[in-house]
């Protein structure tokens, strides 16, 4: 059963639904969060060593995994497409560990311009391009990236059809795609998500069949690597960390921001723990 594959939506619905994710994610409140529970860099979901592990450190092996499964396509010579860059910690990772060139999308010019800060104080602005844009409509060639990149971000574009068609278009004969996403489950009903998602806009998930489906008919070979596992610990220190660090966060966001953490995340952890979602790196080739 896949009752929460997304339906494309119009150009307007796409516009306005794009404006609500950059308002939400340029927020004074969810960059301290990120900054101050997540590290600021990677800002996804980890893969952890043990339930104690820092978030930052098990959000970076995830960008390693990532890199692990591509890296024989990167070298100098090779560019890269990051979709929702965000802070810019992937493209950082591949710029510094393969010497590629990344261009770096993002639709939050407040994050491109901390983005741009960051890579000139590490000496690699020269690799990385950062570029204000939609995941809908690429203003680059067909065929110009040896490699296309997002790690959870398609759960915030409202026409993911599109997004997808328009990351396989930028790739390369004999390049890859690879991205993250958190799923629902097959069977998992949307109003069982609905008040877990409400804190970050989303107004539905993508299932692994629906991705599955969609990329063999853009002509991709697609894996998956089923990391749901680490979802349950992800949420579960993200639900420590601002417990038990609520009177310090009260310092650097708003308490009623901080209030409505302390009330979202026991909700992702059930939900969670009740495996109704899914989590994974899907890698693509064409």
């Amino acid at each position: 059963m896949t009752q929460n594959v997304p339906a494309a939506g119009d150009a307007s619905d796409s516009s306005a639904h794009e404006e609500s994710t950059r308002h939400y994610y340029e927020s004074r409140d969810v960059d301290a969060f990120y900054d101050a529970v997540w590290g600021g860099e990677d800002i996804h979901v980890g893969v952890y060593h043990h339930d104690q592990e820092a978030i930052a450190d098990a959000s970076h092996r995830t960008v390693q995994q990532a890199g692990d499964r591509i890296a024989d396509l990167l070298g100098p010579r090779s560019t890269v497409l990051d979709l929702g860059s965000g802070y810019g910690g992937s493209s950082r990772a591949l710029a510094e560990r393969f010497g590629c060139r990344v261009v770096a999308l993002d639709l939050s010019e407040e994050h491109n311009q901390r983005h741009r800060a960051v890579n000139a104080r590490r000496g690699l602005d020269h690799l990385i391009e950062v570029e204000t844009g939609s995941l809908n409509d690429l203003p680059y060639d067909s065929g110009r990236f040896d490699a296309v990149w997002s790690l959870e971000v398609l759960c915030h574009v409202a026409d993911r059809d599109r997004a997808l068609q328009e990351a396989a278009r930028v790739l390369r004969q004999g390049g890859a795609m690879i991205f993250s996403d958190i799923m629902a489950a097959e069977s998992t009903p949307l109003p069982a998500l609905r008040p877990a998602l409400s804190r970050l806009g989303v107004r539905n998930l993508a299932t692994p069949s629906y991705y599955r489906s969609r990329l063999s008919e853009l002509g991709l070979s697609t894996g998956f690597d089923d990391l749901t596992e680490h979802l349950a610990t992800h949420y579960a220190r993200l639900e420590h960390e601002v417990t038990h660090r609520a009177d310090e966060l009260r310092s650097v966001m708003s308490p009623a921001y901080c209030d409505g953490l302390l009330a979202n995340l026991p909700l992702w952890v059930d939900i969670t723990h009740r495996r109704l979602l899914r989590w994974g790196l899907f890698h693509c080739t064409n």
